[in-house]
């Protein structure tokens, strides 16, 4: 039902003190709130008075001509616009969203006493009609400022958190120069830490399901390092940056995957400063490779774990035979796994055929091919070393 004359005449009374009741807020009511000292003098002055005087404007324009029975009028929420822009604006500047809607809810009781310190005798019924009208204004006025605060703060941190990715991705890939200036931001300035992490067989999962993973994985990298390491994950992994250097603890792997549900692996490289970081991540990148290659299985990797398989899967003029030895057998996957699991096993035949679930006579039968076809003495140190090159020279190559 409309408001009564009694209600709107009590309100009129209070609109030759709204300049005053505006100030008034700006500068006491809402000094209560913590915080809200610190703020510059022109904030509270201009921006801040001037929101609390739109509302109480507001206010008075909704008991003149709103009716409580109609709250979806188009008057209603336009008025609502000037708080959304002040919203955005605090959003962006970084105050707290309980400062921000505590100067609303202060606002309103600062109200409610100027409602009541004008009232007279009798009007009680006409106060209880304006308080029913606040207290349903406000409800509006909070969600519309707590919405557009949120929506605010999400795109600004979405775009940062785009330009850091950016940022990561391009140090990462040799395109930010050392000394540029967001690298102090990102604290690379001295030694960093590079990871590689691999999954072998990522599951199939919807991006629901994959972000929830790398959410895991993320928090199990900060908890380990005790900083907010710099990530770029993927289904498969991806790649890592731990500001400081700090070695890895020996149990990540294990760590990253009771968080993920999957076997992870770890390549872990050091850099000495930013201009190194490029360099170890494709030192990582490659270490994660040659022990996928060679039927290594996961856990925490260094250079020195595989440093002669790294240094005989480096290309040359060489390169083209070695991996063409394989050549004969490269038709038969089976023979292959077998070379790789029995590689990885230490020529361990019983291994192997346990690894592969096999009988023993099966893997010597496999390998004796292996040696025909190619003419490679697998039993012989040169031999190993050979179809190590091989194998890894192939992986390259594709």
């Amino acid at each position: 039902m409309p408001l009564s004359q009694e209600a709107r005449s009590l309100a009129a009374r209070c609109e030759p003190r709204v300049n005053e009741l505006a100030r008034r807020m700006a500068r006491e009511s809402f000094e209560e709130l913590p915080g809200y000292a610190q703020l510059p003098d022109d904030v509270k002055d201009l921006e801040i008075a001037a929101t609390a005087r739109h509302g109480v404007r507001l206010f008075l324009k909704r008991v003149n001509e709103q009716d409580l029975d109609d709250p979806g009028r188009p008057a209603r929420s336009a008025g609502h616009r000037v708080f959304r822009e002040r919203a955005a604006q605090r959003a962006e500047e970084g105050m707290p969203l309980h400062l921000l809607l505590g100067t609303h809810t202060l606002g309103v009781y600062a109200l409610w006493q100027a409602l009541r310190d004008v009232a007279r005798p009798g009007e009680e019924a006409a106060l209880v009609e304006l308080v029913d009208v606040l207290l349903q204004s406000h409800t509006g006025v909070v969600g519309a400022v707590a919405e557009t605060y949120l929506d605010e703060r999400s795109a600004l941190e979405a775009e940062q958190r785009a330009q850091r990715r950016s940022l990561v991705r391009g140090l990462l890939d040799g395109m930010v120069p050392s000394g540029h200036v967001l690298l102090d931001q990102l604290r690379l300035e001295g030694p960093a830490l590079v990871l590689a992490l691999g999954v072998d067989a990522p599951p199939a999962e919807g991006p629901v399901a994959v972000r929830r993973r790398l959410r895991r994985v993320q928090t199990v990298l900060d908890q380990a390092f005790g900083v907010d390491v710099l990530a770029l994950l993927d289904g498969d992994g991806g790649r890592v940056i731990v500001p400081g250097g700090g070695a890895p603890p020996e149990d990540l792997p294990r760590r990253l995957g009771r968080a993920s549900g999957l076997l992870i692996r770890v390549a872990a490289v050091r850099a000495e400063g930013p201009e190194q970081i490029t360099g170890a991540a494709r030192t990582a990148t490659e270490i994660l490779r040659i022990t996928r290659v060679c039927g290594l299985p996961p856990g925490l990797h260094r250079l020195d774990d595989v440093l002669l398989e790294f240094h005989l899967s480096r290309p040359d003029e060489s390169s083209p035979r070695i991996a063409a030895l394989l050549d004969p057998v490269a038709e038969r996957p089976e023979l292959l796994e077998t070379l790789r699991t029995h590689l990885a096993h230490r020529q361990d035949r019983r291994a192997t055929a346990d690894a592969l679930g096999l009988h023993p006579n099966t893997v010597d039968n496999r390998l004796a091919k292996i040696a025909e076809q190619t003419g490679i003495d697998l039993a012989s140190p040169r031999g190993t070393a050979l179809v190590i090159a091989a194998l890894l020279l192939r992986d390259t190559e594709r």
